[in-house]
């Protein structure tokens, strides 16, 4: 599909999604919450890659939402309407939003993130949907919102929380402090720090090849069991994994996996099949 805030690439199994609006320092307007959730749907539902990279152009990953989104009177509900009305409208406007990060989060594939300079607002909520974090020695997170007198609504308290410690989300979230790079990799929101950009994305992609090269089905298999372990208590994880593992098990696959190592040669494994999209 065509894209006007980001550019798409798909290569050695890898679909490298670039947002692409350096000029506004990448703010996510109307059309970038219509176009990230077709693109990682399309790519997921249509099993095109094994893996998903997100990176960014100019000075900022992103300075987080286009306040033309709250401003144009579409999202506000009906003019005239009664204002509780309204509110219920708002209420599910707001998690249209939400939806345009957790696809992220449901995607099959693993998600990586390469950020740079500020990732502010709506970012912190799109790159805490994310699998796994890299980011450059200038970037810095921002929970921003309530610098406007607004509370953080599309994303990033439920996963946050699960992300780093909670007096660092208080913190973030009560005072709109700028979370640097080196701190961020301390407390766990990010793997590693890049002095460039440039050798961020080299070992983001290095990364993304590896995971390439795995079973789709056990990698598709492992980000489940962490997403639900994460939200399940210990006992309901282990039922979970032990169901999906009773219908997923694949002595082929394994059997695969031995023959590659023994042959120091990549393992030949299927992909996802796609997904059915309607009846």
């Amino acid at each position: 599909m065509s894209a006007d805030c980001f550019s798409l690439t798909i290569s050695n199994a890898i679909a490298h999604i670039v947002l692409n609006r350096p000029e506004a320092f990448n703010s996510m307007n109307r059309d970038f919450w219509n176009e990230l959730p077709a693109l990682v749907r399309e790519i997921d539902e249509g099993a095109k890659a094994r893996v998903i990279v997100i990176s960014s152009t100019g000075k900022h990953f992103t300075a987080g939402m286009d306040i033309s989104v709250f401003t144009d009177g579409e999202s506000l509900g009906a003019a005239g309407a009664d204002r509780y009305a309204r509110a219920e409208a708002f209420r599910h406007f707001v998690k249209l939003l939400q939806d345009t990060f957790s696809c992220l989060e449901d995607a099959r594939m693993p998600v990586i993130a390469a950020i740079q300079g500020g990732c502010i607002g709506a970012g912190v909520d799109m790159t805490s949907a994310c699998d796994i974090r890299f980011a450059t020695a200038d970037a810095f997170f921002q929970i921003a919102e309530i610098n406007i007198a607004m509370t953080a609504d599309v994303g990033t308290f439920p996963r946050l929380c699960k992300l780093i410690p909670d007096g660092w989300v208080r913190e973030l979230a009560y005072s709109g402090r700028r979370l640097p790079a080196a701190k961020a990799k301390e407390i766990g929101l990010v793997n590693e720090v890049f002095s460039t950009h440039e050798a961020m994305l080299a070992h983001v992609m290095a990364l993304a090849a590896e995971i390439a090269e795995k079973s789709p089905l056990a990698v598709a298999g492992s980000k489940q069991a962490i997403k639900y372990a994460r939200d399940h208590a210990t006992a309901d994880a282990l039922d979970h994994i032990a169901t999906w593992q009773a219908g997923m098990f694949s002595p082929e696959h394994i059997a695969e996996a031995f023959a590659a190592k023994a042959q120091q040669r990549a393992g030949a494994f299927p992909d996802l099949a796609p997904l059915r999209k309607k009846m």
